[in-house]
Order: structure tokens, then sequence, then C-alpha cells
């Protein structure tokens, strides 16, 4: 975490409402941080179910690896987050050290150990000195209070400049259901699962497997759409929890007309909060929204966007406000999906640049150098060989990426 905040932050935190059935509290273990709340704890009534996506890593932290195994049984009481040590590449002492942290919140919060979620963010390898979080629970549990989402984004930070939160509202079956979630990330961040942290709780009465059911496709289009520097973390972590206090009726399925809304609105709150994630990407100056259509499929130009979006080349030539659209076909060209290169089409901002295949004979690059200088860049590729489309947000890569990183565990 940085005193400098990115300047493609939101000009403040917003006002997300209380979710009955939620409260949140915030304490300082001391574990990395000395002078901020790095503790989350989140108490969640009788009855909440709970969906979630995990990093795809196969070096996990053991928190993820506590998770997947307690997910199946879709039933959320507890959430304990602690933020400067991942609890990654520790054995067996890093699997304890979740054990007894989870049978620690369970007491504390009156319910199963298999019904505390825990996430942990920071420097991999290191021991996490879990006594120190286990010492706090009942300072915690005194605090706990609802609301309370600009502390607890706040408390899971690490390199993040800002906090991040975002809410939205919606109708199941006539009854108005609110949803609200924070959210966690700077670096090491290409999620393939979500983004690095992020929790999102909901009054809706939802069952567990439905609540998955619609959650997983939206990650796809929302976190799973986002890259900083391609690197997918060991720690990437999204829950869900439903507490049901909205008092609607349940879904038979996912696919029940009366989820429409619900649907809609919970995709914009992921969104919205995976784009926070990328505005706060280390050393960004700029946003990029890369735009892919005419692939084979939608995997495919997802593919393809990616190839973009993560190239150190086309990242340095935003951060340089250099038109240099030859980097974009150089990605386009690595990612070795099916292409019609006659039929290639390249656009900044709007401008075409490149038309079936070939520089565009009427190309004026001024509107372009006046569209780099800006705070949010738009890239377009048309590739030609179908009708698979897919939209992929990225930032630019500054020499902040490089100052932060080189002494990210000091």
């Amino acid at each position: 975490m940085t005193d400098q905040v990115s300047p493609l932050a939101p000009a403040s935190f917003p006002t997300l409402p209380a979710i009955a059935g939620v409260r949140t509290a915030t304490v300082l273990s001391g574990i990395k941080y000395k002078n901020r709340d790095d503790v989350l704890v989140a108490e969640l009534a009788p009855g909440t179910t709970v969906a979630g996506t995990l990093t795809r890593s196969t070096t996990p932290g053991a928190p993820v690896t506590w998770c997947r195994d307690i997910l199946a049984k879709g039933s959320g009481r507890g959430l304990v987050v602690n933020a400067g040590n991942a609890n990654v590449f520790t054995g067996a002492i890093g699997d304890a050290s979740v054990r007894e942290t989870a049978s620690a919140a369970a007491g504390v919060l009156g319910c199963a150990p298999d019904e505390v979620f825990i996430a942990s963010t920071g420097v991999i390898g290191e021991i996490l000195p879990h006594d120190k979080i286990i010492a706090k629970l009942p300072d915690a549990k005194a605090k706990l209070t609802e609301g309370g989402w600009d502390a607890a984004a706040g408390a899971i930070r690490t390199t993040d400049t800002f906090a991040k939160g975002a809410s939205a509202t919606a109708e199941i079956g006539g009854k108005t259901v609110t949803i609200a979630g924070i959210a966690k990330g700077s670096g090491m961040v290409q999620p393939n699962m979500a983004t690095m942290l992020s929790f999102v709780f909901t009054d809706a009465a939802v069952p567990a497997a439905i609540l998955q059911e619609i959650l997983s496709p939206a990650v796809d289009r929302t976190f799973n759409s986002i890259t900083v520097d391609s690197d997918t973390s060991t720690s990437d972590t999204l829950l869900l929890f439903a507490t049901g206090a909205a008092g609607n009726a349940a879904p038979a399925s996912a696919s029940d007309p009366a989820l429409d809304s619900f649907k809609q609105a919970l995709e914009s709150v992921l969104r919205e909060l995976a784009l926070l994630v990328v505005r706060d990407g280390e050393g960004a100056q700029k946003l990029i929204e890369v735009r892919v259509t005419g692939a084979v499929s939608d995997d495919s130009a997802r593919k393809i966007a990616l190839s973009i979006a993560n190239s150190p080349l086309v990242k340095t030539a935003i951060a340089g406000e250099d038109a240099n659209w030859g980097r974009v076909v150089m990605a386009v060209g690595k990612s070795e999906q099916p292409i019609d290169v006659s039929r290639i089409s390249i656009g900044f901002g709007g401008v075409d640049i490149a038309v079936d295949g070939k520089r565009n004979p009427n190309y004026d690059e001024a509107p372009v150098a006046a569209h780099l200088k800006g705070q949010e860049i738009g890239i377009d590729v048309c590739v030609g060989a179908g009708d698979g489309t897919a939209t992929v947000w990225t930032c630019d890569l500054t020499h902040g990426y490089i100052s932060i990183n080189a002494d990210y565990r000091s």
C-alpha cells in the first residue's frame, strides 16, 4: 500500500448499503503493517449460502485450499481475511494455521469451523503468525457492525492505492434485494477465476448451487477479463455470500426468469470491482479497453484480446502515448488463434488505423495522438474470421510497476 493514489482512482469510496445478515469489523494484528488495520472479520447470519471461484494456480495458498474444500457445503457463517502475509508455500504449517484460525473464529462466532472462510494476501513463502490474528478475534467480535465497507475494503489492501467497493439493487419475485462488494488487487493480476481477493454480499435468498451457477459465468466476463501483468496470483479468491434476509421466494433454478434482474445487478458489481482493480494497477496511468471482434469463437477472441492486453510492447507504447499499431499486429499474431490476415482491422479511439489487412490509406494520426494523451484508451481489433467477440481491460506499463515490485517485500 502506498501514499500515492492512482490517477485513475475514483474521487472517493462509494456509499455502500448495509446488507441485512452481514456484520463486519477490522482490527490491527501487526503481522506486517504497524499503523493500519490488517484483518477483516465478517459475521454472516444463520442460513447464509455461499458460492465462490478460486485460483487455478497449481501453487495455491493454504487459505485457497481450505476454501475449496468447504465450498461444497454451501454454507457460510464467517470470514477472516488478513493482509501482509499470503500464507502460500508454507507447507503443513500453513495448513495448520488456517485450521486453527477457522476453529478460533468459529468459537467466537458460534458456528462450525467449516463454515468460516479464510483468505490471506501479501508476501509468499513466509510463515503466517496466525496467533496474532486469533488474539484479535474477540476484539473484532466486540466491534462487529452493519456496513463498515470502507474500513473493510481498506483492511485487505496490500499495494493497492485505494479501497475498492461497489453496490447495486435488483428485484427477485417482487422483492428488492441489495448487493455490496469489496475487492483488493493491484499487481500479480491476471485472474484465472476471479481477482486477487473479492468478497460480495447480498440479502437475496438463493440456494448455494444456483448461486454458483450464476456466479461462474459472470466472473468469466468480468474478473477473468482483466489483466495488469499477466501473472495469476496464488491467492485469487472471490466469495459471494447470500444471507436470504430479503425474504424473496427461493428460485428453482439458475434459469428462473425471476433472477434476471439479480444476474444483471451482480454482474454490474463484479465488473465495477474488476475495473477498479485495473484502475489501481501498479504504476498505472491509463486504463485500456481491448475489444476484439470477428474471431472464430468468443474464447478465441478472449485469447487474442489477452495477448494484446498482456503485451509489454503494447502497454509501454500506450504509456509513452505512441500510436505504434504494429505492436498490436504482433500481439494478434502471437496469440496463434485463427484469423484472416487480409481482413484484419485495427483502431485506436474509434479511428481506423488499419483496414482490410493493411494500413488505412486515409489514416490521420493526429486524433489518435490526442486520444492517447487521455486516461482511458480504446483499442478495437477485428480479425475477420467469424462472429466471436470479447472485451478485456488492462492498464499501461510504466516505471512505477518496476519501482513497486523491486522492493515489495520491504
